[in-house]
């Protein structure tokens, strides 16, 4: 008998093209965590970067989620991209460092991403610039004798 003459049988691997066991136990997950945000309000996350994920994945695990609505791109010290997937409550959420190598990535599971909710201070800022802006062009108006800009 010669080794070519063994029968070999793969198994788990999925068809080409389809999605591996790694996404298939994500999307039950993400299901079970969609049922719950409905049902109690309970938001969650899957940090993607501590699971063991087998060549192309994650990739499928994307397309299976599909493209939403909403994708925001921001810098805060490195890039970060948040978007929501064709799947409402669910969010690919992407933190990129300086040199743009990724250090985080999340499915999150809520309403809104918390990174995009406005914190409390930014909101202080926020008016005491508004402040600022106005104060300046009334003092403005009247440097020109009330006059409107323009």
């Amino acid at each position: 008998m010669k080794l070519s003459d063994i029968g070999v049988r793969v198994e788990g691997g999925g068809p080409p093209g389809g999605l591996g066991g790694g996404a298939v136990a994500i999307l039950h997950e993400v299901l079970a965590m969609l049922e719950r945000l409905l049902r109690t309000g309970e938001e969650a996350a899957i940090d993607l970067r501590s699971l063991p994920m087998a060549p192309g994945e994650l990739d499928a695990l994307a397309a299976a989620l599909g493209q939403g609505e909403v994708d925001a791109v921001f810098d805060g010290g490195g890039r970060s991209r948040v978007r929501e997937t064709a799947v409402h409550g669910v969010w690919w959420v992407e933190h990129r460092d300086p040199d743009d190598e990724i250090i985080a990535s999340f499915i999150e599971i809520t309403t809104v991403p918390a990174i995009l909710i406005t914190d409390p201070a930014d909101i202080r800022r926020g008016i005491d610039g508004l402040r600022r802006r106005l104060a300046q062009d009334a003092a403005g108006r009247e440097e020109r004798g009330g006059q409107a800009n323009g």
